[in-house]
């Protein structure tokens, strides 16, 4: 490919922004756009989420930017957050638009709150409203419960624990202690605190399920030509694609032959590769989607790091800290940074391409990134020029 990311901007993390949705949108564009060295004036192209309240053309009214020649959006929450970005590249290589900025703001903690029961969900005049309403009726009304079914199913087969689960959030919180932007800056937890945490859905403890947020986060994309002459060394965006898995529904697919699967993350990356050249060997830092512990393990198994039901022992011992095999979330995930829908992931992407990062990896020249997982998703390799 042939296009990058050259800014990255977002506003405070926090559980009560104060400010409305539109004006989170519009600090995190301004944001980025100032770290690109780039004005509203240079944008032409705007991507957004289904789910974003804010308009696109609300945000070029209110930034001041003139003309749109590329606006779109991307469906099915947090699977949508590296397909932004591949929207924006797909519009930079055609033509379609020059510079175009992916962005998400909500108040996710102080308005709309998604971990609770929705009864709306399943009463949308659509075709996800009668997905919904099939699993409504029996109590399955969260993400944490739906995806409480894929865990212990998953249990089930390969053995793994509500420790394998832990350690995840360990690690991530570890990260975030560091991560002065982080809600749980200065706040690590062991095994311990995760294990003396409540159920919410068994086999999902608290310390299982990432946070509630307000905030906004945006990505500014451009060629890799434009990319020279601007002020910060661009990440490059090697690969990106989106993924459905057979008999997809969303957080879970309760008709398929292997619940204990994620098979749209394997569909994207085995484009990943593919398209890349490159393999997980050549890894340098993992972002992963981490709304749900379990669901890391099991991204780690669909992306090849190991294999099926391996990622316990894969990720026991030193594996998924900084200095590691397979450095994991250095800015604490959505477990101990924000809940922005993944885009906090891209950016910190970038800034370890840039090596910039708070907690930097040596060496970073390859970083992987994905989006929400038990939905259509996607994800993003982006490498050092």
């Amino acid at each position: 490919m042939t296009a990058a990311i050259v800014g990255i901007g977002a506003t405070e993390f926090s559980k009560n922004s104060g400010r409305s949705e539109l004006r989170l949108a519009g600090e995190a564009v301004l944001a980025a756009l100032a770290d690109a060295g780039l004005r509203p004036s240079d944008v032409d192209g705007l991507v957004s989420f289904t789910m974003d309240a804010n308009s696109e053309i609300s945000v070029a009214r209110e930034l001041g930017i003139p003309e749109l020649t590329f606006f779109s959006r991307v469906h099915y929450g947090g699977g949508a957050a590296a397909a932004t970005v591949q929207q924006a590249v797909m519009a930079v290589e055609t033509g379609a638009a020059n510079v175009v900025v992916a962005y998400r703001a909500f108040n996710e903690r102080s308005g709309h709150r998604f971990g609770q029961v929705s009864a709306a969900a399943a009463q949308q005049v659509n075709s996800s409203g009668v997905d919904n309403s099939f699993h409504y009726p029996m109590g399955l009304a969260t993400p944490a419960a739906t995806v409480a079914m894929v865990a212990r199913r998953y249990q089930h087969e390969y053995g793994a624990t509500s420790e394998d689960f832990g350690r995840i959030a360990v690690i991530d919180r570890k990260h975030a202690a560091t991560n002065p932007n982080a809600w749980f800056y200065r706040k690590p937890i062991t095994l311990a605190d995760h294990q003396a945490s409540r159920w919410i859905v068994e086999p999902l403890r608290l310390l299982d399920c990432c946070q509630e947020t307000d905030g906004g986060v945006a990505l500014v994309v451009t060629s890799a030509a434009r990319a020279r002459d601007l002020p910060n060394l661009p990440a490059m965006i090697t690969a990106a694609a989106q993924g459905s898995g057979p008999d997809q529904y969303v957080m879970t697919s309760y008709y398929r032959d292997d619940l204990a699967a994620l098979p749209e993350m394997n569909v994207v990356g085995r484009q990943l590769w593919s398209r890349s050249g490159l393999s997980p060997s050549d890894v340098d830092v993992a972002v992963l989607y981490d709304h749900f512990t379990p669901y890391v393990l099991m991204q780690l198994e669909e992306l090849g790091f190991c294999g099926r039901g391996e990622a316990k022992d894969f990720t026991a011992g030193g594996t998924l800290e900084l200095d590691g095999e397979l450095p994991l979330n250095p800015h604490g995930g959505q477990l101990g940074e924000a809940y922005v829908h993944g885009m906090n992931g891209i950016a910190e992407a970038v800034r370890q391409i840039r090596g910039n990062a708070v907690n930097q990896v040596s060496g970073a020249e390859h970083v992987l990134v994905t989006a929400g997982t038990g939905v259509p998703t996607s994800a993003l390799l982006l490498s050092r020029p």
